[in-house]
């Protein structure tokens, strides 16, 4: 719930804020902060070495889907919501928005996932 509150928020390279706007990693680490109290890396590359890896067909919502679009694998990173989609601060010109994993776009360039939180 606190990632769809945030939908809207401009994207700003290097932003982690609300007022500022997020890119892509400030996006992640604003909502685990405020969610799951968890100090994220401030970037997907360090991201991306957290938790332990699943598989797609394993997703579940909160863990981290990486994505390489800056021709570098974890150069992007989204949390998934359910149902094939994820949430994410896109990039410049943008907003944090809802997207499809099976978007063509999005569907050539996963890296993988990272589970972060776990039920007990």
């Amino acid at each position: 719930m606190q990632a769809l509150s945030l939908i809207g928020v401009n994207y700003r390279f290097g932003g982690n804020s609300i007022e500022r706007g997020f890119d892509c990693s400030g996006f992640v680490r604003y909502v685990f902060a405020e969610a799951a109290e968890m100090n994220l890396p401030r970037n997907s590359y360090a991201m991306s070495r957290l938790g332990v890896t699943i598989d797609k067909d394993q997703l579940e919502p909160g863990d981290l889907v990486f994505y390489n679009t800056l021709r570098r694998q974890f150069s992007h990173v989204a949390i998934y919501l359910g149902e094939g989609r994820f949430v994410h601060a896109p990039s410049r010109g943008k907003q944090v928005e809802i997207i499809d994993m099976a978007d063509s776009y999005w569907k050539k360039r996963y890296n993988g996932a990272r589970r972060l939180l776990t039920v007990e």
